[in-house]
């Protein structure tokens, strides 16, 4: 009777947006546009690599523009690309002029590597995509080469700085690994003391190779942070110059005097935030997943490639989004193993 009322309290709801079966709003959609990487990163894949989708199995442009044309109709308002590193996708670039054509208007955003994204920023502004989020794990060239397996930070740094120059709203993702980067915790940090970005340092989530590192927790993090450049200020999720919009999410945040950008934390296992999450993936080989933990969730390529119409595919979207888990399960010991996502974070679009 229970779960009776609480569907139908969520559906009720629908009038105002897109919300799963615990009231929750989901306005977010993240869209990975490939499983490929020009990088090896430590926690995210295999220095050898891994099998690549076969250009079949993998959504089209075509239709990935057709499934968040129906998504956004239904309330998400917020679209985030990424991979793979989604700079390798050929084409991507009318994706996102389509994109930012949309009837809804969905604030567009790209996590990226950095290594291609230079020759990309002029045209991604004229396309509406101001936001970039950028990995930055280092600031040392061969810490660089130890990470990713291969040289290119000079092409990150250069990236970052244009793309600041441009005005766009730009963030640097740190994902902090025990004996490997952690001594560069306050150098990181100094990015937002240097230019007008965000830095935030990401948990280091037990998916894939990353499952045999150990990441540095965040109250770690901030007490090296006040040691080296005094007391903060917390700011929640609200930026203090209205020059630097902020889209809302799951980091919190802290500001240091003489900073030009916040640092901030996303600890999604130490301080998981999934009572209000907002949002889901759409993976490379069209899987609406509905949760990082997770394998399971609807597919949607055999709907559109399969000739389904807007209502069918609208239909199994909702029945998908009715099983969105109300937590994630890191740290439980007892999940089954058929449970957990056995993917690699660049299969899924991390």
């Amino acid at each position: 009777m229970g779960n009776n009322n609480r569907d139908h309290d969520s559906m009720e709801r629908k009038s105002a947006g897109l919300c799963d079966a615990y009231g929750r709003t989901i306005d977010y959609l993240r869209i990975s546009l490939t499983d490929r990487c020009n990088l090896r990163c430590r926690y995210c894949m295999p220095m050898e690599g891994i099998p690549a989708l076969k250009h079949d199995e993998i959504l089209t442009l075509e239709e990935v523009e057709r499934i968040a044309k129906v998504l956004t109709g239904m309330g998400i308002r917020r679209i985030r690309l990424t991979g793979g590193e989604p700079l390798v996708r050929r084409n991507m670039l009318s994706l996102v002029q389509r994109l930012g054509a949309l009837e809804a208007k969905p604030e567009l955003a790209i996590t990226t590597n950095g290594i291609l994204l230079e020759e990309y920023l002029e045209d991604f502004l004229a396309a509406g995509l101001k936001n970039i989020n950028i990995s930055l794990d280092t600031k040392q060239p061969e810490t660089f080469r130890e990470l990713t397996g291969m040289d290119g930070l000079d092409r990150v740094l250069r990236s970052i700085e244009k793309a600041v120059a441009l005005g766009m709203r730009v963030k640097l993702n740190s994902v902090l690994i025990r004996g490997v980067n952690e001594s560069e915790m306050a150098e990181l940090a100094g990015m937002a003391k240097e230019l007008p970005v965000d830095v935030r340092f990401i948990e280091l989530m037990p998916i894939g190779p990353a499952s045999g590192l150990r990441g540095v927790p965040r109250e770690e993090i901030l007490t090296r942070l006040k040691l080296e450049y005094g007391e903060c200020e917390g700011v929640g999720g609200q930026r203090k110059s209205s020059s630097l919009p902020d889209a809302g999410g799951p980091a919190q945040y802290v500001l240091f005097q003489g900073f030009q950008g916040r640092v901030g934390f996303i600890s999604p296992l130490s301080h998981a935030f999934c009572e209000s999450c907002n949002r889901v993936r759409l993976t490379a080989d069209g899987r609406l997943k509905l949760c990082l933990f997770y394998p399971d969730g609807p597919s949607l390529l055999p709907l559109v490639r399969g000739g389904c119409d807007d209502e069918t595919l609208r239909k199994v979207i909702l029945e998908g989004l009715q099983r969105k888990p109300k937590c994630h399960g890191f740290g439980n010991l007892d999940a089954p193993k058929e449970a957990k996502e056995a993917r690699n974070m660049n299969q899924i679009g991390g």
